[in-house]
């Protein structure tokens, strides 16, 4: 990830009003909105602060997320509770988890004991969550809840599971501070050992733990990996997936921070194995599931029609370097904070040997799709404002140059063509620069612009570009490569324009579907 790019960059990247922007003394201030922000087909909580969303489990055909919840912005809270049938549009329950008297709930991760492994019966919910145990030192723990009722009303018990032996011991300001790193438990079931596994995120590794029964936990090997310019493991994820071609593989997945060294702040991910003692990464360097701004604290889990081959993921789309700052829809709307697209994720090997995860958006969110716009071919060079206004809609075309050095389009263009957010490819980066849709008094600066790695020799691309109201979420090609950026548009932010800078670019099979899932 790339905070600063140069001029010249700017100006290929903006099409019509760029030079218009780059003169003049600053961004422009844009009024709030006086209608309402909420987007029309992610999902946002009905008020407040929405955070961590938590791996969700499947009862009763439907799917059980929760999520972080607050009532003021970064502030303590607890878990909130909604369920959805398809990953698009969701039903909120209110609060699961309440917080208690200086004692937040944090994130963790929900199972289902099918086996009745817990002895709270066959079926029955279980969660560990991570909450402070100390009230001076507040070093973190893994305490287990529990519900009869699929996941609707949970109980809990008083002490933790997985004690944080290290906050229990330390004793100088250093070891506490390097201690209080223990949590976002995330479980999975090992069938090669029927037991589970149990992962958690510390501030230079992973830690590991096996149980039979859910209460009681054996400490594992952990997992180091050696680039500590990563940053620590927050939300870890594991996994076994089967990839197209029928192999069975182990992920572990986090979010981390690689701002330091140019990668995104996302979701990184190691293929591997798991012994039973420990796992163990093909190749320590990560992949990425995202490369843009705000795709953090991720979580997948299985799909309901094919749970082998097929995981839904989704994610928080803010970024810590800004989280805490108000949004336009704390006025708008009195909400801030919105999950991602929910996306079915497949596994694939790639040219070379290597498996990678592949994002599509959930093929449940073509049901609310309303009217379809094609818009026939164009060769542009220089810039063409398509014959269409929208706020809440998907993009789908396909690109094509020879000697153009940058080309993309520009989304939530304004009437002057001073305000957009441009997503193209310029030499090996596709990004998403959202700088000329800054607002005043809600900037995100540095971190505007998101890159991603593509082959500097292509000549074409296939690109699916998700708007709504405030985020800008686009796939390229098969997937292997998206960014996701929360934007934050003024209310005559609605235009889409073509750009081709050195040459002219092809812009075919083009479709505009407007979306909305919040009837």
């Amino acid at each position: 990830m790339i905070p600063e790019i140069s001029r010249r960059t700017v100006l290929q990247g903006a099409g019509t009003g760029a030079l218009a922007l780059l003169m003049s003394a600053g961004l422009p201030t844009a009024a709030r909105a006086e209608t309402s922000l909420r987007a029309k087909y992610h999902m946002t909580p009905p008020s407040g602060w929405l955070c961590d969303p938590q791996r969700p489990v499947t009862t009763n055909g439907a799917y059980q997320l929760y999520y972080l919840h607050s009532g003021q912005n970064n502030g303590p809270g607890g878990w909130d509770h909604a369920t959805t049938l398809d990953g698009v549009s969701f039903t909120h329950h209110g609060t699961v988890m309440p917080l208690e008297p200086d004692f937040p709930v944090w994130s963790g991760c929900a199972v289902v004991d099918t086996a009745n492994t817990a002895d709270y019966g066959a079926g029955a919910v279980i969660a560990l969550a991570t909450k402070p145990t100390d009230g001076i030192r507040k070093y973190q723990e893994q305490y287990l809840y529990w519900s009869t009722d699929g996941g609707f009303t949970f109980a809990a018990l008083p002490n933790p599971v997985i004690v944080n032996t290290d906050g229990r011991t330390a004793t100088t300001p250093a070891e506490i501070e390097n201690a209080e790193w223990f949590r976002d438990p995330k479980i999975h079931w090992d069938g090669a050992r029927d037991e589970w596994v149990c992962v958690i995120g510390r501030a230079r590794y992973a830690s590991f733990y096996t149980s039979s029964n859910l209460h009681d936990w054996t400490l594992k090997l952990n997992f180091d990996y050696p680039n500590h310019a990563l940053g620590g493991i927050e939300c870890p994820d594991l996994f076994e997936m089967t990839a197209g071609d029928g192999t069975r593989h182990w992920i572990l997945g986090a979010s981390m921070d690689a701002y330091s060294i140019g990668l995104p702040m996302t979701y990184a991910y190691w293929m591997g194995t798991w012994d039973g003692e420990q796992f163990t990464a093909q190749d320590l360097t990560p992949q990425w599931l995202d490369w843009g701004w705000d795709w953090y604290a991720a979580v997948t889990w299985p799909s309901k029609d094919a749970p082998e081959t097929r995981r839904l993921a989704i994610a928080w789309m803010n970024n810590w370097k800004y989280a805490a700052r108000d949004v336009p829809t704390d006025a708008s709307d009195g909400y801030n904070g919105q999950n991602s697209i929910t996306r079915e994720l497949r596994l694939e090997r790639q040219p070379g040997g290597a498996y990678s995860l592949l994002s599509s958006p959930v093929a449940s969110l073509a049901n609310y799709a309303g009217a379809t716009t094609p818009i026939p071919g164009q060769n542009v060079n220089g810039s063409f404002v398509l014959p269409y206004t929208g706020r809440a809609y998907e993009l789908e075309l396909d690109i094509s140059w020879d000697t153009a050095t940058n080309v993309g389009v520009s989304v939530g263009r304004s009437a002057d063509g001073t305000r957009h957010t441009n997503i193209g490819k310029y030499g090996n980066e596709i990004y998403v620069d959202r700088a000329p849709s800054d607002v005043n008094g809600y900037k995100l600066a540095p971190y505007s612009r998101a890159c991603a790695p593509i082959d500097a020799n292509a000549r074409s691309m296939h690109l699916r570009i998700f708007v709504d109201t405030q985020s800008v979420e686009v796939f390229v090609n098969a997937g292997h490569t998206v960014l996701s950026q929360q934007v934050h548009f003024a209310d005559g932010d609605t235009g889409i324009s073509f750009y081709s800078d050195g040459g002219t670019a092809t812009f075919s099979g083009i479709t505009i579907r407007e979306l909305d899932a919040s009837n």
